[in-house]
């Protein structure tokens, strides 16, 4: 894991993932979500989206594998996140998600992200994440 005076202003990381129809009924076995409109293709076809989409909080749960494995790294504390969903994710649809570094507030060993996922050329959500970087 990054210190928290290895965190630098402009830092990137990303990473690339598509979400199958197993991973999404496995979100909803665990979440509890059975939305019709992520496990019932019939449904979802009738529906604005016209498929099954994935599970924005799902979706957005890659930023913490960004952040657990990459960027700070292991031992950080993910404390807060605030996230806009702007379009769906589809199944099999590879996502791009990147986190950029904006903000490092060393006395408090915070450091805040700009939260990206971007999928067919075209921001799916936008947020930021506040993690605490502990010595």
């Amino acid at each position: 894991m990054l210190s928290i005076q290895e965190c630098q202003i402009g830092m990137i990381s990303e990473l690339v993932h598509s979400f199958s129809s197993d991973d999404v009924n496995n979100f909803s076995k665990l979440s509890g979500d059975v939305n019709p409109v992520h496990l019932d293709e019939d449904y979802a076809k009738g529906t604005v989206f016209g498929a099954r989409i994935v599970h924005g909080a799902f979706v957005s749960s890659f930023f913490s594998t960004i952040f657990a494995n990459q960027l700070p790294g292991p031992g950080c504390i993910y404390l807060k996140s605030e996230n806009k969903f702007l379009k769906p994710v589809y199944l099999n649809e590879s996502v791009l998600f990147k986190v950029e570094v904006i903000d490092v507030v060393v006395e408090k060993k915070r450091v805040i992200f700009k939260t990206t996922a971007i999928s067919k050329n075209q921001e799916c959500l936008t947020g930021t994440a506040e993690l605490y970087i502990p010595e």
